[in-house]
């Protein structure tokens, strides 16, 4: 899915009824940014795929999607950051790694991958509906996908989308469950539109939305939530309860197929920092997103 979505601080988050067990974003040239990306190219051709075996690994590159906050995103000093880039800061610190954060175009998270550019995704990754595409990690977010509109739209709940012009990310969660084509609701949604327009980002998406060019917006919970925090006059689809929600899913680390050894050491590690209470610790500092009720893991 987003691709299984782009932006500091509103409210809580309702999220999805999906529970964690205990044990979806974007193919083309990778982006690039000052900083991180002359990193994570120099590391590439110092350190060689990331060494050949894990027992002899110094480096983890993370493939994000550098606008999909609280994930990972650039802030006002030029620097990436975000929930998920300093869970995995926390793992390479005690795997004693370097952390190389590559941004990446989302549509090209698999040939990046597959290459070996990267050593995972990590950002916000949906893993519902993809489960034998990839080694995943233990899920440990539970999210939503909604709809936000204006607040003076007259927009309630979805069926007041039909004969609407609605914005989603291109090959984002929000689409492949517009397309679901296991979900008759929500292909009977998708057809009530007067148009589905994506677009390569949310913040494009979602200035489209404030020029009115676009009725409303498919998107993250998460993202939705940094979004309207930004901006007065939006809000989310939820009627009376969650049920204006287009789908709920997991969020967890994704990596290639077969890369077991990989994802058991940081997995592994990520399960320690929930044992001692620092994934909750890291958590909190995005509780103003909602994450901290989002969270499954350790709960």
């Amino acid at each position: 899915m987003k691709k299984a979505l782009a932006l500091a601080v509103a409210g809580m988050m309702v999220f999805g009824l999906t529970a964690c067990g205990g044990d979806s974003k974007k193919e083309a040239e990778p982006t690039t940014a000052p900083a991180e990306t002359q990193e994570a190219e120099d590391t590439e051709s110092t350190d060689e795929a990331a060494d050949t075996a894990d027992g002899e690994r110094t480096t983890l590159t993370v493939g994000f999607d550098a606008e999909f906050p609280p994930y990972g995103y650039m802030d006002e000093d030029g620097e990436y950051v975000g929930f998920d880039l300093d869970l995995a800061a926390e793992v390479c610190k005690r795997q004693g790694w370097e952390l190389v954060k590559q941004p990446i175009n989302w549509d090209t998270k698999d040939m990046e991958l597959s290459s070996g550019s990267i050593d995972c995704i990590w950002n916000g990754f949906t893993m519902n509906g993809r489960e034998d595409e990839y080694t995943w990690s233990v899920p440990y977010v539970d999210n939503s996908q909604v709809f936000v509109v204006a607040e003076d739209s007259g927009i309630s709940t979805k069926a007041d989308l039909a004969g609407k012009t609605v914005g989603v990310q291109a090959d984002s969660s929000a689409l492949a469950a517009l397309e679901d084509e296991e979900s008759q609701e929500n292909l009977d949604l998708a057809a009530s539109f007067a148009a589905l327009n994506q677009f390569a980002d949310y913040n494009t998406a979602f200035m489209e939305l404030e020029a009115g060019s676009i009725d409303a917006l498919a998107m993250d919970i998460g993202v939705a939530n940094y979004q309207i925090s930004q901006r007065e006059g939006y809000t989310i689809l939820t009627g009376d309860n969650d049920q204006e929600y287009l789908a709920t899913e997991q969020y967890a680390i994704g990596f290639l197929k077969g890369n077991d050894e990989l994802k058991d050491l940081v997995e592994s590690t990520l399960m320690q920092m929930v044992d001692d209470g620092t994934f909750m610790e890291i958590a909190e500092k995005y509780a103003d997103y909602g994450l901290t009720d989002a969270v499954c893991l350790g709960k």
